[in-house]
């Protein structure tokens, strides 16, 4: 695997929403692996997909064993002051999210270290541990100023499909969802 030293390429991982909502026109677009996350519906949302009084779920990366397949963007030269504002604003809306620099492997072989949101596991937001069942609940009922909790679980769970990722979990969670929203 070829290892990018001195990178100048700010680079940025994908996971969840970022994957079919980058928010801005990257330069490149490549599947990745982030070796020790996971990919977890483990983080409260108060903003985007709930309220403080009905709180929503969302996906965040979680320190494990696995790893963790995305999509990583690299942001134009000239756009890098831009586009970390826009995702620090769009992310870091509470501090549940940690900004982290992680290694990716590249579809194309390349490794990089690429910016992303991780879980504070000591933030009140978190909430690992959730059973299968209470997720799916609270999905199917959130809504927050982006929109509904499920439509955020529906369009993460479509864009992995389109772009080869599995995910049995979250396609599992995905159909308990539909069933509770009959």
């Amino acid at each position: 695997m070829q290892n990018q030293s001195m990178q100048d390429t700010i680079w940025i991982f994908g996971y969840g929403s970022l994957i079919w909502d980058p928010g801005f026109d990257p330069a490149e677009r490549l599947l990745a692996r982030a070796p020790g996350w996971e990919r977890s519906f483990c983080m409260r949302s108060l903003v985007h997909r709930g309220r403080p009084e009905a709180p929503g779920l969302v996906l965040a990366l979680d320190e494990g064993e696995g790893t963790c397949a995305g999509l990583a963007f690299s942001v134009r030269a000239g756009q890098e002051a831009e586009v970390m504002d826009y995702l620090r604003k769009r992310e870091l809306v509470t501090a549940a999210y940690l900004e982290r620099e992680v290694a990716l492997d590249l579809a194309d072989g390349r490794r990089v270290h690429a910016v992303t949101y991780v879980i504070d596991r000591h933030h009140d937001q978190y909430c690992g541990g959730l059973t299968h069942e209470e997720q799916a609940a609270i999905i199917a009922q959130a809504h927050g100023g982006r929109g509904p909790n499920h439509e955020y679980l529906f369009n993460t769970a479509a864009h992995l499909h389109e772009l080869g990722i599995p995910d049995p979990s979250l396609d599992a969670l995905a159909a308990r969802v539909r069933e509770l929203m009959r």
